[in-house]
Order: structure tokens, then C-alpha cells, then sequence
């Protein structure tokens, strides 16, 4: 997409998980997307009208490139300039795509309160210890929230936890000292949280090792720890509507 125009949009339902915003269509032909990036779940088209095409994928969208069988649930064609036609498919309808003025995109209820890329310089043990400083909620859910860490979602937090050696249950104030510097366990959690993300990223070229037995926590109640010489059992637990995965013996 990245330097080329929209020759025609096809919308064919008035709604993903909302309404498209009036004028979609039309406001989208005949511009050039000038850059693709991402903001956590968000993907972001700079347009050459000024506008942002913001998109999210919700639970089951994807993009399909020069998708020839017609399928219901391709919800939005885009027929590039460079004769690609790219649609976005959509079962449960959970995505969004909406298009952001320059004022509208800094003022976004979402995006102007997000914290740091997880991949990013901006995010290390400093910036996660500031970010948990006195939070009582906890290290599960604070890691979930969207202002503490951007983009990381409920299989990774528990990956990352269980190879921090830290309970999901743990306060994630502990991380922090009073005055907001890191703890030896902030350390630990960054790098995990770093390494996590770039090995399941490094899987990208098979999405067969997406199952679960590529992963050390997620999905494995009632199996024995993956930690050498831990010897606990993998329980499941309900946080903040969402299941973790721990050992409790090795994560304190």
C-alpha cells in the first residue's frame, strides 16, 4: 500500500465493530497512503489528504492480497494504483476502521494515552518502574493496560511473567521502589517482555508454531513446569476477565 493510491473502495456492510465514519468511501479515493506504521494493535495509513486510516484488526480480521474468490465476510476491498486489490476479511466483525484528521488523530481517546512501545529505547526497566509506582492492581493486570506498555496482549503477559520468574498475582507496585526507580524485578520483566515478543515475532515465517506447544505457560494447565529442576504444575487462573497461565512454584 505504501505509495500508492486508492483507485476505488468497495464497503460492503455499514459496520465492523462500529459504524465506518461518514464519507469513508469517498474521502479515501484517489489518495496515496504516504507511509504504514503501527501504534500498539493499531495499524496507521498516513494519507495524502492529511487524514490517518486507522485500523485494528479486532479478533479475527486480516488482510488478503489479490484475493480472487469472493468471500462474505470481506468486509472492505481497496483496489490499489498498482492494481492489487487488498480485502479485509473479518468473521466476527470485532475490527475497526475509521479516518482521522490531524486534530481528531492527537486527541484520540486511545492513541494519546498509550505508553511506550514494548520494543522500543523509550521502554525499560526505568520506564516500567515509573509506570507501576504505587499501583496496588495487580503485575498481570498493570501489564495489560495499554497506558503502562502498548500492544501487549494476555498470551505474551503471561509468557513474560513466567520467564521474569514473577507471579501474576503479585502487586505491581513491588517492582518499583517508593520513589518510582526499578527493582531487580523490573529488570528481569523488561528483558522477558523483550525476548518473548522478538522470538514469537522470529516465528512469523510458520504460523503452525503458533500452537500452543510453542509456548512455556500459555494453554498448559495441569502440565509440569518447563523451568529446569522447577518440578511445579501449570495452573489457570481468572484476571480481569481474562485467563493466566503460572507456575506457582517458580513464579513468586
Amino acid at each position: 500500500m505504501t505509495g500508492k493510491g486508492f483507485d476505488a473502495v468497495e464497503v460492503r456492510r455499514p459496520d465492523l465493530r462500529k459504524p465506518f465514519p461518514r464519507g469513508f468511501r469517498r474521502r479515501l479515493t484517489g489518495q496515496t497512503v504516504l507511509a504504514l506504521t503501527r501504534r500498539a494493535k493499531y495499524l496507521l495509513a498516513t494519507l495524502s489528504s492529511t487524514d490517518t486510516l486507522l485500523i485494528h484488526l479486532g479478533m479475527s480480521g486480516s488482510f488478503r492480497i489479490d484475493h480472487a474468490e469472493v468471500d462474505p465476510h470481506d468486509h472492505v476491498v481497496f483496489r490499489m494504483s498498482s492494481g492489487a486489490t487488498i480485502a479485509y476479511n473479518d468473521p466476527r466483525r470485532f475490527g475497526v476502521m475509521d479516518l482521522l484528521s490531524p486534530a481528531a488523530f492527537a486527541k484520540h481517546p486511545i492513541l494519546s494515552r498509550l505508553g511506550p512501545e514494548p520494543l522500543s529505547t523509550a521502554f525499560d526497566a526505568f520506564a516500567l518502574a515509573r509506570a507501576c509506582r504505587g499501583k496496588k492492581t495487580s503485575l498481570k493486570a498493570a501489564l495489560l493496560d495499554q497506558r503502562v506498555v502498548a500492544g501487549l496482549g494476555n498470551i505474551y503477559v503471561s509468557e513474560a511473567l513466567h520467564r521474569a520468574g514473577l507471579s501474576p498475582r503479585r502487586r505491581a507496585s513491588t517492582i518499583a521502589t517508593q520513589a518510582g526507580a526499578p527493582r531487580e524485578h523490573a529488570h528481569r520483566l523488561t528483558s522477558a517482555i523483550k525476548h518473548v515478543l522478538r522470538e514469537a515475532i522470529a516465528r512469523t515465517s510458520n504460523p503452525a508454531s503458533y500452537r500452543s506447544g510453542r509456548f512455556r505457560v500459555y494453554d498448559r494447565e495441569g502440565e509440569p513446569c518447563r523451568r529446569a529442576r522447577c518440578g511445579g504444575v501449570i495452573r489457570r487462573q481468572t484476571q480481569s476477565g481474562r485467563s493466566t497461565f503460572y507456575c506457582p512454584i517458580c513464579q513468586r
